[in-house]
């Protein structure tokens, strides 16, 4: 059952408004079909593959653990030169799929706009200021997510929070617009809501989910991380990413104090296979560097996605509750009240 209705659910066709972002190496099926048949939106992170045929497999195996119920495909995009030269491929195949739900990330999706609006599919842009959402506003895509500096993995330069960044995005963006970075309970959607936005995106929260493809050695240390346990590296090169404060984590943060200002420094420690394997194959949790955010220290317990879902609906219903059993009408304010257009009479 619906308990909220929003422009993101109406946009989505999905009965509650969160949505799973895309997830490097572990945004696979399994997760995303498992979120998606709880009611909420997830999408299949297509630079998790290193073959299209096994993006291709990986969405038909999605088509069929959700029934056919509508899932996305996040195009993570580059600024490096030659590293996006797949995603016309993965845009192709994934309209050929019956996706028909787009999450982009990183750089402008200005070259991709055309050909998914015109296979019939939406695009929701992923941005790290009000700046960059009105450039993508501006590029036609049909809804907006914001993250602040919270965000786990790539928040981009911005400095803000998602609820500054959202509270000065909603007086200028009118598409659908969702709010992500640090969020992973409840409470936190129901304040999305009330502040104005149509939505969520999540990420670290589901982490712990049965689904999600890593080590039981990661869930169980998200589990015991506290509020403190993520932490921004990488900033000196002008490549934010806030990552689990693990060993490598520590790692990379002392040769960025010794002088490191280049990619190449890092030497593997910064790579995503070397995160793969070590992390979420063999379970040495201080291995590599693992994109993570503070919504993740919310997480308390290893369960299905379901679960995950239904938790963070039944919390952010009865937060909605206390906010309206809290709220005044203006006619029984004193001073006055407010005037035709919620202005404070005197």
């Amino acid at each position: 059952m619906a308990v909220f209705r929003t422009r993101i659910t109406e946009l989505f066709g999905i009965r509650h408004p969160i949505l799973l972002g895309g997830m490097h190496h572990l945004g696979q099926s399994d997760i995303v079909a498992a979120v998606v048949n709880a009611g909420a939106m997830g999408f299949i992170t297509a630079r998790s593959f290193d073959a299209l045929d096994d993006f291709r497999a990986d969405l038909r195996r999605c088509r069929a653990l959700t029934d056919n119920k509508a899932f996305g495909v996040n195009l993570t995009l580059s600024r490096r030169p030659g590293t996006n030269k797949q995603v016309p491929a993965c845009i192709e195949i994934a309209l050929e799929e019956g996706v028909r739900h787009f999450e982009s990330a990183g750089d402008s999706p200005e070259p991709y706009v055309d050909a998914i609006h015109h296979g019939g599919a939406l695009l929701m842009h992923k941005c790290p200021s009000v700046r960059h959402a009105q450039s993508a506003a501006r590029l036609g895509v049909d809804a907006i997510a914001l993250v602040g500096c919270e965000e786990g993995g790539h928040p981009g330069a911005n400095p803000l929070s998602a609820f500054v960044n959202g509270a000065f995005a909603l007086e200028q963006i009118r598409l659908p617009l969702v709010l992500g970075g640090g969020i992973g309970s409840g409470r936190q959607i129901a304040a999305a809501l009330a502040l104005g936005a149509d939505g969520v995106v999540m990420g670290s929260r589901f982490l712990v989910a049965r689904e999600v493809r890593a080590h039981e050695a990661l869930k169980k240390r998200i589990v015991e991380t506290g509020p403190e346990g993520s932490v921004a590296i990488l900033g000196s090169i002008g490549d934010t990413w806030r990552v689990l404060h693990n060993d490598a984590a520590r790692e990379v943060i002392r040769l960025e104090s010794e002088g490191a200002r280049s990619h190449v420094e890092f030497g593997d420690l910064i790579l995503s296979s070397r995160t793969r394997q070590r992390v979420y194959v063999e379970g040495d949790v201080d291995g590599g560097i693992v994109s993570f955010g503070p919504g993740g220290a919310f997480a308390d317990e290893i369960v299905p996605a379901g679960r995950i879902v239904e938790r963070l609906v039944r919390d952010a219903a009865r937060a909605a509750g206390a906010f309206a059993d809290a709220f005044v009408e203006p006619e029984a304010v004193q001073l006055g009240g407010y005037d035709a257009e919620g202005g404070l009479r005197c």
